[in-house]
C-alpha cells in the first residue's frame, strides 16, 4: 500500500506533524475509534536534525541513531518517518496529514486544507516564527508535491487567541501599523485549546473562571482565560515576546535592540541570533538552555542560579499582570516539558505567588499529582499534560466531514 490508497480496508489514519528546526515529532490516530482517542495509535520523533548524532525514537523503541544526507538532512528525516509510517499502516489507510502550523497572521483563525496558494500566504509569515514556520512549510511542499491527493490541514497555534479583545491585540505603534497587520497574537494555541477541553473534565466549574495557564517548555507562555476562552497572552507579535525561554529572550526593551545595532554595530542577522538562538536561561547562565542542566548546577555555579532567577522572576511578574487583568485568580496550570515534570520550578514559582493565596502541596507537587494545592488554597494549582497532537488530528476529522 502507498500512502495516501483510498482503500476502505482497515482502519483510517490521521498523521500528525510538528516540525521544529531541529526535530521532527509525529503522531498516528485511529479516526474509526469514536470519539477520537487522545492517546496515538503510534508516535514518535527524529531529533537531532542538522546535527552530528540525529536518532529517531518512537513508541515502544528506545532512539537509535539515523544517517541523514548532510545535504538534504530535513527532507531525509520526513522521508524516513513517512517510511516508517508505511511499514506501519498494514491494511490501514493514511487519510489525511494535520500540520502544527506556528503562525496564521491576520488571515486564518481556524484550521484549513492547505492547497498551493494557503501555502503561499503562510510563507508571509515566516519572518514572525523563524523557527518553526519555514520548517513546517517544508514539510508541506514535499507531500505536495509527492502526494498531492493526501488532504493536509494547517492546525494554527495563532487562531486559540483570536478572542482576545482589541485592546489586548494592540501594539502601542503608529494606527497603521495595526492596518498592516502588526499586531500581538499569541502562541501555542494547541496547547491551550486542549487544556480549555481537559481543565473542565478533571476540575469541573472552576476551570470556567478566571485561570491562568503556563505553557512552559524550550519555548514559554502564559495564557489568562476566562469561560475557557483566551483574554490575554505573554506572547504577542513574534515568539520572542513574554516570558524569558530557553534561548530566546521574552520581553526586552527596545532600546537594548536599538544599542546593539547603533552602538555595537551588530548586524541584523546578528541581532537576531541573540535573541532567537543565544540569550534566555542559555545566555545568562553560560551553561545550558535545560533548567534540569542549571539545577543541577546552580549549587556551584552563581549564573545557573541567576539564570533561574531571572526566569522564575518573569513567570511570577506576568502572573501578577495577567491576573490583574482577570480580575483575580481562581486556577493556576501547569503544562509542557517544563511544567509538566520539574517539582522545583513549580515549587519556586508558586513561592513567588503566596501573596495571592497560593499554598502548594509539596507531596503532591513532588508525587506529579494533577491538583497541586493544599485544600485551603486560595488558588487551585494544577498539572495538565498537554495534548497538541490530538487537538491538530480532531480538526483535520473535522475538516474531512
Amino acid at each position: 500500500m502507498t500512502i495516501g490508497q483510498t482503500s476502505t480496508s482497515g482502519q483510517a489514519l490521521i498523521l500528525v506533524l510538528n516540525c521544529g528546526s531541529s526535530s521532527i515529532k509525529f503522531a498516528l490516530f485511529d479516526t474509526s475509534a469514536d470519539p477520537l482517542p487522545r492517546r496515538p495509535a503510534w508516535n514518535g520523533k527524529v531529533q537531532g536534525i542538522g546535527g552530528e548524532r540525529p536518532d529517531f525514537g518512537e513508541t515502544g523503541v528506545a532512539p537509535f541513531a539515523v544517517r541523514l544526507d548532510p545535504q538534504a538532512p530535513y527532507r531525509c528525516a520526513l522521508d524516513l518517518i513517512l517510511r516508517r509510517v508505511h511499514a506501519r499502516l498494514g491494511d490501514g489507510r493514511l487519510v489525511a496529514v494535520a500540520h502544527r502550523v506556528v503562525h496564521g497572521g491576520s488571515k486564518y483563525f481556524a484550521p484549513v486544507r492547505i492547497d498551493a496558494g494557503v501555502l503561499e500566504d503562510l510563507r508571509g509569515y515566516v519572518p514572525l516564527a523563524p523557527l518553526h514556520q519555514p520548517f513546517a512549510l517544508e514539510a508541506i511542499d514535499i507531500l505536495l508535491s509527492e502526494r498531492p491527493g493526501l488532504p493536509q490541514i494547517a492546525c494554527f497555534d495563532t487562531a486559540f487567541h483570536h478572542t482576545v479583545p482589541q485592546v489586548e491585540q494592540m501594539l502601542p505603534l503608529p494606527y497603521d501599523a495595526w492596518e498592516r497587520g502588526l499586531r500581538r497574537y499569541g502562541f501555542h494555541g494547541l496547547s491551550y485549546e486542549y487544556l480549555s477541553i481537559a481543565l473542565p473534565e478533571r476540575h469541573g466549574d472552576r476551570a470556567r473562571g478566571r485561570v491562568i495557564a503556563a505553557h512552559l517548555g524550550s519555548g514559554a507562555s502564559l495564557c489568562a482565560l476566562r469561560d475557557l476562552r483566551s483574554q490575554a497572552t505573554t506572547m504577542g507579535f513574534s515568539a520572542l515576546d513574554g516570558l524569558m525561554m530557553g534561548t530566546r529572550t521574552g520581553s526586552l526593551d527596545p532600546g537594548a535592540v536599538l544599542y546593539l545595532m547603533e552602538i555595537e554595530r551588530l548586524s541584523l542577522e546578528e541581532v537576531g541570533r541573540i535573541l532567537y538562538h543565544e540569550s534566555g536561561l542559555k545566555g545568562v547562565s553560560g551553561i545550558s538552555p535545560d533548567p534540569r542542566d542549571l539545577l543541577a548546577a546552580e549549587a556551584r555555579a552563581p549564573r545557573a542560579r541567576l539564570a533561574l532567577d531571572l526566569y522564575v522572576r518573569r513567570i511570577v511578574r506576568e502572573i501578577g499582570a495577567l491576573t490583574a487583568v482577570l480580575g483575580g485568580l481562581d486556577m493556576l496550570v501547569f503544562t509542557a516539558g517544563i511544567g509538566e515534570h520539574s517539582v522545583e520550578l513549580r515549587r519556586r514559582v508558586c513561592e513567588g505567588l503566596a501573596w495571592l493565596g497560593v499554598a502548594l502541596d509539596p507531596e503532591a507537587n513532588a508525587a506529579q499529582a494533577t491538583t497541586l494545592s493544599t485544600p485551603d488554597s486560595a488558588v487551585r494549582v494544577a498539572m495538565e499534560p498537554t495534548n497538541e497532537e490530538w487537538i491538530a488530528a480532531r480538526h483535520a476529522l473535522d475538516l474531512l466531514g
